[in-house]
């Protein structure tokens, strides 16, 4: 065994690898994956000085609980959770987000909920022994495709390091995650299968994220969504973000984790911008959809872009 390691004690709800994702594999039914929220993955990997595309533990709603065995190591958790460090000497440290602890031998590190949002993200100062599958360590849970046998971390697993980082500096990022609740979408393709007042009541009303939802997908409930052309389609290509309307008339998300074709009609887009904020808000909240033309989304992303590496050049 691998003289630094984590015993996890408690898994958690979904507790997952993840780093940047796979690309140009669609073509044989796999999604890009990686983490759900790209800015809060970037900078966790940022305050223990890691480059930017190596694995971190992603998390929803509850962490694990891990004890370390090993040397003094770096580590650090992004989001908005709440966490507790417990010391060797049974000392109890509040975890604040956004800055780096350093664990010792025996150190127990307690992630115990996220607040009013869905994902966080555990990063160490070095990389975790893990396979890479398709040039990514990311967990599809849905397909078993990326490290750990494409399972969550389960309770009593163990989880070896492969190196550490001898830098032990101390960082810190002064940031407080905003929600979002007007999702700023583009048209899809079968954007005008949807009646007039289907398009009305998709603009118009207030819609609240269900409780089945995951990294597939986000199910809305709320009016149902009028098509007047024909509710199932031929198979066609799916991405990131696309907003079906299923033959119900309700509109489904597609997220991280999402499948690659799909027989149901599509009415929007979420631009890549509102994607991050997006998918931290829990079931329950409110959003409504707001349409914004192609060129103001390509502006909007190059401003969330180039604001994500500013925060980043801060830390």
């Amino acid at each position: 065994m691998s003289k630094n390691y984590f015993q996890i004690l408690r898994a958690g709800i979904n507790t997952t690898f993840q780093d940047l994702g796979r690309e140009n594999l669609y073509h044989i039914g796999i999604p890009f994956s990686g983490a759900m929220d790209r800015r809060n993955y970037l900078i966790s990997n940022r305050l223990v000085q890691n480059k930017s595309d190596l694995p971190v533990i992603e998390f929803a709603y509850q962490g694990p609980l891990m004890k370390y065995f090993g040397e003094r190591i770096n580590v650090a958790i992004t989001g908005d959770v709440h966490f507790t460090i417990k010391k060797n000497d049974k000392k109890i440290i509040e975890g604040l987000c956004y800055q780096n602890y350093f664990l010792e031998n025996e150190d127990e590190i307690d992630i115990l909920s996220t607040n009013k949002s869905v994902y966080g993200y555990f990063s160490i100062g070095g990389e975790f022994d893990l396979k890479y599958q398709w040039g990514s360590c990311s967990i599809n849970t849905k397909a078993n495709i990326g490290s750990n046998d494409g399972k969550k971390i389960s309770n009593t697993q163990t989880i070896k390091i492969k190196k550490i980082n001898q830098n032990f500096l101390s960082k810190k990022l002064n940031y407080l995650n905003s929600r979002i609740e007007k999702i700023r979408i583009i048209k899809a393709t079968n954007f005008d299968y949807f009646s007039v007042k289907g398009k009305k009541d998709f603009f118009g009303s207030e819609f609240k994220i269900s409780k089945l939802s995951d990294r597939m997908g986000m199910r809305l409930e709320g009016p149902k969504i009028e098509n007047i052309v024909n509710k199932n389609i031929k198979s066609e290509g799916l991405l990131k973000g696309v907003i079906q309307i299923t033959a119900d008339g309700d509109p489904i998300i597609m997220l991280s984790d999402h499948g690659t074709i799909g027989g149901y009609p599509k009415i929007g887009v979420v631009i890549s911008a509102d994607y991050d904020k997006l998918v931290q808000l829990p079931s329950g909240s409110k959003i409504k959809f707001q349409e914004v033309e192609l060129a103001d989304a390509e502006t909007l992303f190059k401003l969330y872009e180039m604001d994500t590496q500013k925060l980043i050049s801060q830390i």
